[in-house]
């Protein structure tokens, strides 16, 4: 399903972080450092795995024939990734829904493509629309709305460090941008407690 970055690249990611680590004014041949950079190489592939992954791939086939017409909604989808601008992680999470034009998508397929758009770097407000847009464009769905919230460590570690911020983005495409009972519809059955 993905190609792994082969072991010379994350020997070479390994190098650099020893060299980012140095110039910060520690010693990599510390007890603690030592296998550091090899671990921190290792680490940013898996968090960055979405770039060498295939959407098709990933949904291998799991769209099924589906007659009903109603709202599909899978909620509350963790996520983890890395913001573009500092390369600190950024979590939280998306919430999907769709109107199935004839079709569905098996449910752990919806979590994956979430990981397929997270697992790069990233901004939340591209992620949430990339997600909105692939799955339209592979159930041909009447229209998809998703909704993500997320805690950024830009915002809390560094910068203005506020502790309690979060960012919500929401994409629609098809009947949810005509219709805003449906999104009502949605936005209800995320807040009802099962």
């Amino acid at each position: 399903m993905s190609k792994e970055l082969s072991q010379d690249i994350i020997e070479q990611i390994a190098e650099h972080y020893k060299a980012i680590i140095t110039l910060l004014g520690e010693d990599v041949s510390r007890e603690g450092l030592i296998k550091t950079p090899m671990r921190a190489a290792k680490a940013i592939a898996y968090a960055t795995r979405g770039y060498h992954q295939n959407a098709d791939e990933i949904i291998n086939e799991a769209i099924f024939t589906h007659e009903g017409s109603r709202m599909v909604i899978v909620k509350d989808i963790e996520f983890y990734s890395l913001c573009e601008h500092h390369i600190l992680p950024f979590f939280g999470k998306v919430s999907i829904g769709y109107i199935p034009n004839g079709k569905t998508i098996g449910l752990s397929k919806l979590a994956r493509l979430v990981d397929f758009y997270a697992r790069r770097l990233q901004v939340q407000e591209r992620m949430t629309s990339q997600i909105c847009h692939i799955i339209s464009e592979k159930l041909q769905a009447k229209g998809v709305i998703v909704a993500c919230t997320g805690e950024h460590l830009c915002m809390k570690m560094r910068g203005v460090e506020k502790q309690d911020s979060s960012t919500t983005t929401i994409e629609t495409i098809g009947i949810f941008d005509e219709s805003p009972s449906l999104c009502d519809e949605f936005f209800k059955a995320l807040s009802h407690q099962a």
